[in-house]
């Protein structure tokens, strides 16, 4: 059986924070579920399930490498039955603190469009306002 028409995705973000505080964002479940405000249950061990956005994405981590990098088969539960995609979030120290470079392949052609945006959107934007929202806090302790 083919899957449906395919396109390839790579963006990058850069962050006011270190990689650990970046990994943790993306793999830890509570601070996952405070920037996105839905639910997420993220495991933290390879070949384990995740799942996000109140179950609407879910997948398998294939390769963790904490504060470094992060591969997942990933998919949207609109999407056919048994297709993934594969995202992949590289974190480099950098002078301001963190840069992300992050590659999606295998999305399914129709929602390219949408989740380009949506990872600028639902997660590089809010993940930003969120680290910021936590440094400004230790400021004031």
């Amino acid at each position: 059986m083919k899957g449906p028409r395919t396109r390839n995705l790579r963006q990058s973000a850069t962050f006011k924070a270190t990689p650990h505080s970046v990994y943790e964002m993306l793999m830890d479940s509570k601070k996952h579920a405070a920037f996105t405000g839905d639910r997420a249950d993220i495991s933290r061990r390879e070949g384990s399930r995740f799942s996000a956005y109140g179950g609407w994405i879910s997948g398998r981590n294939i390769k963790l490498v904490k504060d470094r990098e992060i591969v997942q088969e990933w998919r949207g539960r609109s999407w056919p039955s048994g297709h993934y995609s594969v995202v992949r979030f590289s974190l480099r120290k950098n002078k301001t603190g963190t840069r992300l470079i992050f590659t999606q392949t295998g999305i399914p052609e129709d929602e390219y469009d949408e989740i380009r945006a949506g990872w600028k959107e639902d997660y590089w934007k809010k993940m930003k306002a969120s680290l910021g929202f936590l440094d400004q806090l230790k400021k004031i302790h």
